[in-house]
């Protein structure tokens, strides 16, 4: 009994090692397919989860794909960068193997796109800082009004209007410049603004968007998308 006890508990390590070593090849693989069928600028960081992953590979169907994008790898501006996790991932294990995917169907795809307050900031241009404050941003920016300069500081609220990012400010004050009312408000105009965010892989949609401490966060998905390069 203490023998068979003992090779039972081999067996099963060695099924352990042989699923987490299977999973890392895995990864690297789909990486390389998500790249080419996603259109991707860079191949991906992908963690493959659930346990075990060979009953995965041999069913041709994977839960939970997790991807780290880079700006690099989006094609997009510096500053940007995107976690998504696709989930229900279709790729047949032969194929995988022969390297030979035409298409890859998934079920669900959703994450979040951030973009930094840097990379905002460019939007209103001078010395403008962008920061979180609550559920809306703080602007800070020297500004010239009717030939008056002077540092204003605005908060302002998000929102999403299709595919753009939009910053409306609610409130501006003159940080220690006595200016008139009127001067204050057209500052306040003028620091509301839109950014355009670029398309996205994966077919990927927005649907919401927030402020956070590393910058604006977009919430996006997809439903029943197939990676077809």
């Amino acid at each position: 009994m203490k023998a068979l006890l003992i090779s039972l508990v081999i067996v099963v390590g060695l099924l352990v090692v042989a699923d987490r070593v299977g999973v890392r090849v895995a990864e690297g693989r789909v990486a390389e397919q998500l790249a080419d069928r996603g259109g991707l600028a860079g191949t991906p960081e992908v963690d493959i989860t659930g346990f075990p992953f060979l009953t995965q590979a041999v069913a041709g169907r994977y839960e939970d794909v997790r991807i780290s994008l880079t700006a690099e790898e989006l094609g997009q501006p510096a500053g940007t960068r995107a976690d998504v996790s696709l989930r229900g991932v279709q790729v047949p294990l032969s194929d995988a193997l022969s390297g030979s995917v035409q298409q890859i169907p998934v079920e669900q795809v959703d994450g979040t796109a951030t973009l930094s307050y840097e990379l905002l900031a460019q939007q209103l241009g001078g010395d403008t800082v962008l920061e979180q404050d609550g559920d809306g941003l703080r602007i800070t920016r020297t500004l010239e009004v009717l030939g008056v300069e002077f540092p204003v500081t605005a908060t302002g609220t998000l929102a999403l209007d299709g595919q753009d990012v939009v910053v409306d400010v609610d409130t501006a004050a003159a940080a220690g410049v006595d200016v008139p009312g009127v001067v204050v408000d057209r500052a306040a105009d003028l620091l509301d603004f839109s950014y355009a965010v670029p398309a996205l892989p994966f077919g990927l949609q927005l649907t919401g968007v927030e402020p956070a401490a590393g910058g604006v966060d977009v919430r996006v998905e997809a439903t029943d998308t197939v990676l077809q390069g």
